[in-house]
């Protein structure tokens, strides 16, 4: 056994989980694992978002290190869905390097998903959260042509070129709040800030937060911390890009959404969900699973906030349904559980109180904009705590089985 091509392949297949969207943590146990399998008396990983370094001795070996560095994360859930199954099948069978190298060839040379669905999808959750936000036909038909244009095309274009979250969301946002604005201006449309809050909301990734704190539950503090800020810079871009259209079409447009009866909620939240879950171009299975799970969180939501009147509590419930909903799903479809607990989380992730938030600064009302900062922190301590509550449930559990 070549022990330093082994570690090379290995070392291969971990930054592509971490590009694909797998939480570090996962990614560096999963190393851990495959490394391990083989006669390997030392093995030593450390991965965060953007670096990944090992260390391993073979038995009557040297010392071995190498050092991988990541320069871009994205969503490729199939690829990250073949990437886990590969690093189980290594584990289980302790495959040659020829064979490895034939299978990972096979994960990344995978046909890429249909054009059509790139559209469909960001059509399905712009127009699904603009929906949730009180956008009438009118608002959805505008919706859909911008999501169509901007977001689908303009932003596929855009990530082929560019690598710089912060920059990719800035432009996209200005763009897309700025077609809003112009196709109000023009008469198409009604409730110019709800469908650039549904549109926002396509922008707008559960994928670092909900990766990061996970990351910070499991005691991965650094990767988690990286997992998170860089998920804060990225709606700031937002934030911003927004802004700065807002400052080119001032005047009372703007108005706090009014959410429409629960039937449509439930719905819409569905639907927009599925469509992130193939945004991130996952199985159309597992994706119709995620919209699922995305409209039974918004139910608990809904269900708490109507019975106990608090906004902490509803989101902390619906965050703990989607931690124990992606744990089944996870075991049930044998994928990565951030498949689901990615796209299922997005009805309670804050995408609406970033949205006033920026509008309070960019209209001086100061107020607004304070109260929307407290509701941001609460929501994601909120989400934090729900996540929380099952990672104990569940890691309790395991232990009551052993």
């Amino acid at each position: 056994m070549d022990y330093e091509l082994l570690l090379h392949e290995i070392l291969n297949i971990g930054k592509e989980m971490i590009k694909s969207g797998a939480e570090t943590n996962r990614a560096e146990d999963s190393m851990y694992r495959m490394l391990e399998s083989y006669d390997v008396e030392h093995c030593s990983v450390f991965a965060i978002q953007s670096n990944i370094q090992a260390t391993i001795k073979p038995a009557e070996g040297r010392y071995i290190t190498q050092i991988r560095r990541v320069h871009r994360v994205g969503m490729n859930y199939d690829r990250l869905d073949y990437l886990n199954n590969l690093s189980r099948y290594i584990c289980k069978n302790k495959p040659s390097l020829e064979e490895i190298q034939e299978k990972y060839n096979e994960v990344m040379n995978r046909k890429p998903q249909p054009v059509y669905l790139n559209y469909l999808s960001a059509i399905m959750g712009g127009v699904g959260f603009g929906v949730y936000f009180g956008c009438d036909l009118a608002d959805s038909a505008a919706a859909v042509v911008i999501c169509a244009v901007v977001i689908g095309y303009i932003g596929s274009v855009l990530d082929k070129r560019e690598r710089n979250l912060v920059v990719y969301n800035l432009v996209v946002a200005f763009l897309s709040s700025a077609a809003v604005f112009m196709a109000d201006k023009a008469g198409f449309g009604h409730h110019p800030d709800r469908i650039v809050l549904g549109l926002n909301m396509v922008l707008i990734s559960g994928l670092g937060v909900a990766n990061g704190i996970r990351d910070m539950v499991d005691r991965a503090y650094l990767s988690g911390l990286l997992n998170i800020v860089n998920s804060c810079l990225g709606a700031i871009a937002i934030a911003c890009g927004t802004g700065l259209a807002m400052l080119f079409f001032k005047g009372d447009m703007y108005e706090m959404y009014i959410a429409p009866n629960v039937a449509v909620q439930l719905l819409s939240c569905g639907v927009a969900s599925m469509g992130f879950a193939l945004l991130f171009k996952a199985a159309v299975k597992q994706s119709f699973y995620a919209g699922i799970g995305g409209l039974v969180t918004c139910a608990c939501y809904l269900l708490v906030q109507y019975f106990h009147g608090n906004d902490f509590a509803a989101v902390m419930a619906g965050a703990a349904f989607v931690a124990a909903y992606s744990y089944v799903m996870s075991r049930v479809h044998r994928a990565p559980a951030t498949i689901f607990l990615t796209t299922s989380i997005m009805p309670v992730i804050p995408g609406a109180t970033l949205f006033y938030l920026m509008h309070g600064l960019v209209q001086e009302d100061y107020e607004l904009a304070s109260q929307q900062t407290i509701a941001l922190a609460q929501t994601c301590l909120a989400i934090a705590f729900g996540f929380l509550v099952v990672e104990i449930a569940t890691r309790y559990i395991g232990k009551k089985k052993l």
